[in-house]
């Protein structure tokens, strides 16, 4: 029995498809989110071969970055899968954090309303 693979959100996909598709890095991925690049458009961009004045594309966004940032990679490196998680964690600790202190919140707004004279 083959194992399914668990599926993103159609807001990460295209980029974890991007990298598969055009054998990129998880530092091309994020240098290129952070430009603001579409992955369903990177293929364009990876014609080099038939137009020899383009650069590869991996070349292309490293010197797309350093123009825009000044910087040849960024700080700390993450794949999508793992910002996903981060993410994921975030919100549960927020949750928790929230169903924590919410009982507390509302039953002071219940005595500070008695107080009140009128």
């Amino acid at each position: 029995m083959a194992k399914r693979k668990k599926q993103l959100s159609p807001k990460y996909q295209p980029w974890v498809d991007a990298r598969t598709r055009l054998h990129l890095s998880h530092a091309h991925i994020q240098m290129a989110r952070e430009l603001r690049m579409n992955p369903k458009k990177l293929g364009r961009k990876d014609n080099h071969e038939q137009e020899p004045w383009k650069l590869p594309l991996p070349q292309y966004i490293e010197e797309l970055y350093f123009e825009r940032f000044g910087k040849p990679r960024p700080d700390v490196v993450r794949s999508i899968e793992e910002m996903v998680q981060q993410k994921k964690r975030k919100k549960q600790e927020a949750r928790r954090r929230r169903d924590a202190g919410g009982g507390q919140a509302a039953s002071d707004k219940v005595e500070r309303d008695e107080d009140i004279p009128f």
